[in-house]
C-alpha cells in the first residue's frame, strides 16, 4: 500500500465521508495530503491527527468553495505547503439539494454549480501547472447522471458537467501526462444519503443494486486510490462507476 510513498495529494470536502475516507486512503498509500474543509474545523483537524497519529503527513486547509477568491487562495496555499509540486487533485467535495422542478430555488442552483463545478474547474486551473507527468485528476460524478434517483435535477446536472470536463481536461492536459478521470458513486451511507439509515431508504437503494449491501465510503476510496496510482497510468478520460450494479 506504499505505491504514493512521495505524492503530495488535495482532497476537497476531506473532512466527512468519501472525502475522509479518500484522505485515509490516500495517506495510507503514504501521500502526503492537504485535507480541505469548509467549515468543520474540528472534523477536518481529525482527520489529520488520525494520519499524523499513523506515522503520515497531512495538513488542514480550510476554504469556502462558493467564494472564487477563496478558491484562488486555496490554491496559492496549496503551492506554499506542497513547494509548488501537487501529484494528486481529489475534487470530491460536493453538495445536493433534492427538489422538484417547481420547488428548486436559484439559491440551492447557484450554491450547487458553484461547488460541484466552478470550485473544481477553478481548482484545475489555478493547480495543473504546478502537476506533471504521472499526475492525476480525479472527479466526483454520480450514478445521477445516466440515470433518475429522487429529485435531483439541477443536482444531476451539475455532476453531467463534471463528466463533460473529464473529458475535455483529459484531452487537453495528456500531452503533459497528467491523467483526469472521474468516479460514479451510486447511493453511499454519508451525511448527503442520511435517508439509507431508514427502512424506506435501505429497501430502495437495495432494490436498484445488484450487490445487495449499502456502500460505504471506504468503498469508493479504494478506487480513487487505484486511479491516483501508477496502476491506472494508462487510464484516462474515463468516468468509472462504484455503484454496485446500480441500475443495470
Amino acid at each position: 500500500m506504499a505505491q504514493l510513498h512521495g505524492k503530495k495529494a488535495l482532497v476537497t470536502g476531506a473532512s466527512r465521508g468519501m472525502g475522509r475516507a479518500t484522505a485515509l486512503a490516500l495517506a495510507a498509500a503514504g501521500a502526503e495530503v492537504l485535507v480541505h474543509y469548509s467549515s468543520n474545523e474540528h472534523a477536518a483537524k481529525a482527520v489529520v491527527e488520525e494520519i499524523t497519529g499513523k506515522g503520515g503527513q497531512a495538513y488542514a486547509l480550510p476554504a469556502d468553495l462558493r467564494d472564487i477568491q477563496e478558491i484562488f487562495d486555496l490554491s496559492e496555499r496549496v503551492r506554499e505547503v506542497c513547494s509548488g509540486k501537487l501529484d494528486i487533485l481529489v475534487a470530491n467535495a460536493g453538495i445536493a439539494r433534492p427538489a422538484r422542478l417547481e420547488d428548486t430555488t436559484v439559491a440551492d442552483f447557484d450554491d450547487m454549480f458553484a461547488i460541484n463545478v466552478k470550485a473544481p474547474f477553478f481548482l484545475v486551473q489555478q493547480l495543473s501547472p504546478i502537476m506533471s507527468a504521472g499526475s492525476s485528476i480525479i472527479f466526483t460524478s454520480s450514478l445521477a447522471t445516466r440515470t433518475t434517483v429522487g429529485k435531483l435535477s439541477a443536482y444531476a446536472a451539475s455532476k453531467g458537467a463534471i463528466s463533460t470536463l473529464v473529458t475535455h481536461f483529459a484531452a487537453e492536459l495528456g500531452a503533459r501526462g497528467i491523467r483526469v478521470n472521474a468516479i460514479a458513486p451510486g447511493i453511499v451511507a454519508t451525511d448527503m444519503s442520511s435517508f439509507v439509515e431508514t427502512k424506506e431508504g435501505r429497501e430502495f437503494t437495495l432494490g436498484i443494486q445488484a450487490l445487495k449491501r449499502v456502500a460505504i465510503p471506504g468503498d469508493i476510496a479504494g478506487v480513487i486510490v487505484f486511479l491516483a496510482g501508477d496502476d491506472a497510468r494508462w487510464v484516462t478520460g474515463d468516468i468509472i462507476r462504484v455503484d454496485g450494479g446500480s441500475k443495470l
